[in-house]
This record gives structure tokens, sequence and C-alpha cells, in this order.
């Protein structure tokens, strides 16, 4: 038995691989960055022509019904050129959730409209991934929505958002719904947004289809392998660039990556992070085919490559020395991208602390 890709993952993972380095550029990125502006509709409408966004809606609504996997090697890449567009919410998380738990109605009349790229969605579970913190957290009553949701995916210029209330339950809310306030949060990575959503009595729509707890976890999991991807993604561009400038740099009349320190430095880059590759690829295995293992996987794959990619993030910089915080270079990029992946949806902290929890080796809180 052969434990790799198929074929027409290479194929996939290749042809994303070319678009983003054309629509995608270092140039590119830095003007989106610059100008706080993260729409850059070409690299979504070039992905949209990929059908990306349609990759995890089934095939009855449009989408092309692939595994998590794929849209792993997806999120690689899009981590490998930190592409400022919508991906972990808009095609990840939020057709898991409508698929999963949304009425027949629902699924008809949101899913082909995700697998078309007609809209963006975003989703706010971070109460529920990461911990509520202080005057943060959603009540659902009577239909309408109450409180604060904190660091929510895709949802800046979202069409709809998918909510998790205290509780569990799942809720679509349209994005021109009365009383629904967006404010955009600052993060270290300008590459992507962050939002507060502040609801006020807002009119939602609940998931009433199916199993909301369920499709909520479901959510989880998948966005935290898709962060580990992203991570893995942007570590491996670190460490070319830095292998390549240990290249061509000299110093005392040699070029550094003759000197075995630096050698050192990148070999254990290389060698701590290719261990997290085969990780990710079974969590996200798992997730379609080993539901039992789908949580404790996710969460091991997610605080493994945090604590990695932060390592390789700051050796990287190490090799270009004091070229590599200079924005000529911009290693900022993925330094941050990979920083706030680490965050986001659980801490390498909380996640090893639930994996803990669902192997037995602690109580739960």
């Amino acid at each position: 038995m052969e434990f790799g890709l198929s074929e027409d993952q290479k194929l996939l993972q290749e042809s994303i691989r070319g678009t983003l380095e054309r629509v995608s550029p270092l140039e590119r990125v830095r003007k989106v960055a610059e100008m706080r502006d993260l729409e850059a509709p070409e690299i979504r409408g070039a992905l949209v022509e990929l059908g990306v966004p349609g990759m995890l809606v089934p095939e009855e609504h449009g989408g092309m019904g692939m595994a998590l996997l794929d849209a792993a090697l997806v999120a690689e890449m899009l981590g490998r050129f930190v592409a400022p567009t919508p991906f972990i919410g808009t095609s990840v998380m939020a057709p898991i959730a409508i698929a999963g738990a949304g009425s027949k109605a629902q699924q008809e009349t949101w899913l082909p409209k995700l697998a078309s790229g007609a809209i963006v969605a975003g989703v706010a579970v971070s109460e529920r991934a990461s911990g509520a913190r202080d005057g943060a957290g959603v009540v659902a009553s009577g239909g309408k929505l109450s409180g604060k949701a904190l660091f929510a995916l895709d949802a800046a210029a979202a069409d709809l958002i998918i909510v998790a209330d205290k509780s569990g339950g799942l809720h679509l809310v349209k994005g021109g719904a009365k009383g629904l306030t967006r404010v955009k949060l600052t993060s270290i990575d300008l590459t992507r947004t962050l939002t507060e959503l502040q609801f006020d009595n807002v009119e939602a729509e609940a998931l009433s289809g199916g199993d909301a707890a369920a499709a909520l976890a479901r959510m989880i999991d998948a966005g935290r392998v898709m962060l580990a991807a992203d991570t893995l993604g942007a570590g491996s561009m670190m460490i070319e660039k830095a292998v390549a400038y240990a290249g061509e740099r000299k110093q005392f009349g040699r070029v550094i990556g003759s000197f075995q320190a630096v050698k050192h430095m990148c070999a254990e880059m290389a060698s701590e992070l290719e261990p997290c590759r085969s990780l990710i690829w079974y969590a996200a295995h798992a997730f379609d085919v080993i539901p039992a293992e789908a949580s404790l996987m996710a969460a091991h794959a997610k605080g493994m490559t945090g604590e990695v990619g932060r390592f390789v993030a700051r050796t990287a910089t190490e090799v270009h020395g004091g070229m590599g915080f200079t924005d000529l270079m911009g290693l900022h990029y993925w330094f941050k991208r990979i920083g706030l992946d680490r965050q986001l949806l659980g801490s390498p902290e909380r996640v090893r602390h639930e994996a803990a929890v669902m192997q037995g080796w602690v109580a739960a809180d």
C-alpha cells in the first residue's frame, strides 16, 4: 500500500501553486497589506475559476464533494504564498456546517451559492474553540441573537455568517441583518481579516436539519487542520528562502551557507517541519474516514505545527540576519501569518490540553 498523494491530488496542488504564483506574488501581497484592503478580487476570482469554493460542497448541491485532505493541499499553497483571500471560513467551515446541520431548504438555498463562489460566508465560533473572553459570547432567544463574537473568520464583508451561541447551537445571519455591527480587528497578520461581531437582537435562522453540536465540532476540527496546513505552507516557503539566501549571502569571503552553524539551522528547520506534513495528512484523512480519531488528530496537528511553525519562522529570520527584519525581504508576512495561525481556533496550549482530555490523561475542566 502506498501512503501518499494520488496523481489527482498532486495535479490539484500544482494547479493551485501555479495559479497563486501568477496572481499572488509578494508584490501583490504587499500592496494589499499596505492598503488594508483584503478584497483582492483577482485572487479570489482565480480560485473560483478552479472550483476551490465548492471543493467540500456535496455534488448534489453544485460542488465537487472532495475530501478534507484536498482542501488541506489548497490551504498549504495559500500559506505558501500568504494569499490575502478568504478560504478557511467560507470554503471549509461554512459548507461543513450547512451540510452537517442545515435543513434541506437551507442546504438548497446556500450550498449552491457557496459552491459557485457567488457569496462569501464568515464563521464566528472562536468562543467555542478558543474559550470565551470577558464580555464575549452570543445568546439565542426567540430566533434572535444578542451578544458579541470575537475573531470571526472571513466575516469582514461576508454575505452570510454562521454563528455559534453559548449553548452550542448554530445560526445563519445575513450580512445586512438589522442590529448587526462589524468591527474590524487589528492583528499582526495583514493578509487576513478578523472581525468582532456585535449582535443587538439580530434576526437569525437556526441550522435545524441535523446535530448542531456535532457539526460545530467538525467545523472546528476542519478549521484546525486548515490552519496547520497553512502554517506548513508558510514554513516551507520560509525554509526555501533561508536556504536560497544562505547560498548567495557572503561573509568573510564565503557564502554563509558554507558555515556549519548555518547548515545546521537550515537542516533543523527542515527536519522539524517535515513530520508535520504526514500528521496533517493523517488528521485530514481521519476527518473523513476515521471519525473517532478526527478531533484528537486535528488537535495534535494544530498543536505540533503551531510550535514547529514558530521555531521555523524565528530560525529562518535569523538565517537572514539583519535583513530578515526588513520589508524588502518580506519575511514578516510569513512570520506573522504563522503567528496568527498558531492562535486561531485554539492556541497550542489549549489544543494540547483538549488532546490530553480526549486521551484520558487529565480531567476535563
